[in-house]
């Protein structure tokens, strides 16, 4: 495995990156509420990232992905795909495209910006939502935060997931950890090594400065586990169809702890996380 130290130019360029893709959910925050459609949504993002940042929105025709965001709506654990109408309708598994009152949705953005990646999604809760909603939306931004405060020079990767693990199992028995995804480096490519889990392992790898990576936990209100869409071959599902909620953020191992690349103004933390 092959960890890309980022020079100070890299640096630089990660932290313009970051700071783009965190304007971009700034931006839609007005945008996502009810009777709004998800493709309404890729659409202004698209605009806002091309015409006014001059950027490249990384997801659009990634590997065949059609859009330039990821929504994903109530039990749609990630990579929704933006649409114009609801699909699977009366279904168990069901495609929501249009916001509904009540409803969660994560918004994935990732944007390039002089050939450099800056990666960060958030939860948007739309109009009145329920508490466990609510509760799952914050445990879930606070399990990343949590998993912030871990990242130093001299730490192990390892420290990061079983931190997660911890603090769903200690506090939060009735959610889980999405085990199928993780966090990824990231830097001129858009996913590089090291993959960063987010329950307990044993990774011994030393986090060293200079290194970019993300951390997303994705928690879900039930079970684990998670199936992929046969149709689209992207959208992915909780297997109990339960809610799911993610957070994310890039972030720079610095000499004393971590840059969050990708803070956004709203945020109750700091951008140079000291950790040492």
């Amino acid at each position: 495995m092959t960890i890309k130290i980022k020079t100070q130019e890299e640096i630089e360029k990660m932290r313009v990156a970051g700071r783009l893709a965190a304007e971009v959910l700034e931006m839609i925050e007005p945008h996502v509420k009810a009777g709004v459609t998800t493709e309404e949504l890729d659409r202004i993002c698209h605009d806002y990232i091309t015409n006014e940042q001059g950027c490249i929105p990384a997801p659009l025709n990634y590997h065949g992905f059609p859009k330039s965001i990821c929504t994903s709506i109530n039990h749609i654990v990630c990579h929704g795909i933006p649409a114009e109408k609801d699909g699977n309708e009366g279904q168990k598994f069901s495609k929501p495209a249009v916001l509904k009152d009540g409803d969660i949705i994560n918004i994935d953005v990732t944007v390039i910006k002089d050939g450099y990646h800056g990666d960060t999604s958030k939860m948007f809760e739309v109009g009145e939502v329920s508490l466990e909603n609510k509760r799952l939306c914050r445990v879930a931004q606070e399990s990343l935060y949590l998993a912030i405060k871990k990242v130093k020079p001299g730490a192990k990767l390892g420290e990061i997931g079983t931190a997660i693990q911890k603090f769903i199992k200690n506090g939060n028995s009735r959610f889980s950890i999405v085990k199928d995804f993780c966090g990824h480096g990231i830097g001129n490519e858009f996913h590089e090594e090291p993959q960063v889990v987010h329950y307990k392992n044993n990774d011994r790898t030393v986090l060293k400065a200079g290194m970019c990576f993300t951390i997303e936990p994705m928690i879900n209100a039930g079970k684990f586990g998670c199936m992929v869409d046969d149709e689209d071959g992207w959208t992915v599902y909780t297997v109990d169809a339960k809610n799911s909620a993610q957070w994310e953020h890039t972030l720079l191992v610095t000499d004393t702890g971590c840059e969050v690349l990708t803070l956004r103004k709203e945020e109750d933390l700091p951008r140079f996380v000291n950790n040492a």
